[in-house]
């Protein structure tokens, strides 16, 4: 069950069970017509706070009553909830997502001269945290309706120097784990998953960090499974990768004040651990409640006639998706008015993202030229998120909708809207 470098780890099935969840909160009957000054944020973690007050403020309190702020049992425990979760052999704690990148590539012992493949349309973390290394970023284009890493353009841009293939499980969905590992193999390279959007996701019956040599999570306040503040995890199936993992993390250090390599400062704070430790038993729920806010935006734009106009997301065959980012497709240049409009309305939205990495000033010296990589950059110009946060309210869904509809000259949503199937359950356990 060792998933060293250079070997596919898809042949081994791994379990992928989360903690057990209560039923689901009753939504509250909505009025008859979307009001024309509705505002609707794109995050509202207040929300999520309140019911979660009291349980997350006693967390905080036994973590200072136990003066263990750093890497203290509350990590520990973490960890083992997080392998739990995913169906690693390990989870290993770090001060956040970047640097969750950033010891992955280290434990590879990744450095100048060597080159990883990723793709261009992402957070800049990713590619980040190969030039810090001296390492060569290696952008490839993305699939155009699932925006991951497109496999069948891997071969082309590997070379000698290629040492690793970083695929993004973007806005919640996973990459083609099993084109990616099937070339990884034969390019006799490991796979790192970047899955700071994806906790929870699923791939064939398999769950994100489980499909990669090493797998990397944030737990960035916006994040599914969001902290108080920044902080990180890496899963592996691999004993030798966990400890040069751990090693990194601090200083290198192993016993105190003994320095076999040099590592870096990345340890997670016990208070934000035992603020996610709270939250966990609730991710499964809450994603649920986010594809069904995705299955509802589905119902409302087909009803519009939208659908025909814009670029709905997607769950790709295989996949189980946990809705991070809700992101449409504007064309024909139309996005950045549409988002205008949205924010007269007071509206939230987002780009992500508004330039792809290729086309970055600070990666210039890389010599990619305009049109290099088309799909990600029409991305970057057509694409819009919307909210999608597991709170968020069924009229607030219309009163985007309905802005969206105003704006394009589409007919409005229906005063009542048919209940999604998924909130009539009331035992929601995550899928397979």
């Amino acid at each position: 069950m060792d998933g060293s470098p250079g070997k596919s780890p898809l042949s081994k099935s791994l379990p992928a069970k989360a903690p057990s969840t209560k039923s689901l909160p009753t939504l509250a009957s909505d009025p008859a017509h979307v009001p024309a000054t509705l505002p609707v944020p794109l995050l509202d973690m207040s929300r999520q706070y309140e019911p979660l007050r009291e349980a997350i403020r006693a967390a905080i309190d036994r973590v200072c009553e136990s003066g263990r702020f750093v890497l203290g049992p509350d990590c520990e425990q973490l960890e083992q909830a997080i392998a739990a979760y995913t169906g690693a052999r390990h989870a290993i704690a770090c001060a956040s997502g970047s640097d969750a990148l950033l010891l992955a590539l280290m434990a590879l012992k990744i450095g100048p001269g060597d080159e990883v493949i990723l793709p261009s349309y992402t957070f800049f973390a990713t590619a980040g945290a190969v030039w810090r290394l001296g390492a060569k970023p290696v952008f490839v284009d993305i699939d155009p309706t699932t925006y991951n890493l497109d496999p069948k353009l891997i071969v082309a841009r590997a070379t000698g120097a290629t040492k690793a293939i970083l695929p993004v499980h973007l806005f919640g969905q996973c990459a083609d784990m099993e084109e990616i590992c099937g070339v990884a193999e034969k390019l006799s390279v490991p796979v790192i998953e970047d899955a700071a959007q994806a906790i929870g996701a699923g791939y064939r019956n398999r769950s994100a960090g489980t499909l990669g040599d090493m797998a990397c999570f944030s737990f960035y306040p916006t994040k599914n499974l969001g902290g108080f503040g920044d902080g990180g995890m890496l899963t592996t199936n691999s004993d030798d990768l966990a400890a040069r993992l751990r090693l990194f993390r601090a200083h290198g250090m192993e016993p105190r004040y003994h320095h076999k390599v040099v590592g870096i400062n990345s340890r997670l704070d016990s208070i934000q651990a035992a603020v996610l430790h709270v939250k966990l038993p609730h991710l499964s729920r809450w994603a649920q409640l986010r594809r069904a806010n995705a299955e509802l935006y589905h119902e409302l734009f087909a009803e519009c006639g939208l659908d025909k106009t814009l670029a709905l997301p997607t769950t790709a065959d295989g996949c189980t998706h946990v809705w991070n980012q809700y992101v449409i497709r504007v064309p024909d240049g139309r996005r950045d008015a549409l988002r205008a409009h949205l924010a007269g309305a007071k509206i939230g939205t987002e780009i992500y993202y508004p330039i792809s990495l290729h086309q970055q000033e600070c990666f210039r010296s890389l010599g990619y030229e305009p049109g290099s990589l088309p799909e990600s950059e029409r991305a970057a110009r057509e694409t819009l998120a919307l909210p999608i946060f597991p709170e968020l309210r069924v009229l607030e869904q219309r009163a985007v909708v309905s802005r969206i509809a105003e704006f394009f000259g589409a007919k409005q949503p229906a005063a009542k809207v048919k209940r999604p199937k998924f909130l009539d359950r009331r035992d929601v356990t995550k899928p397979s």
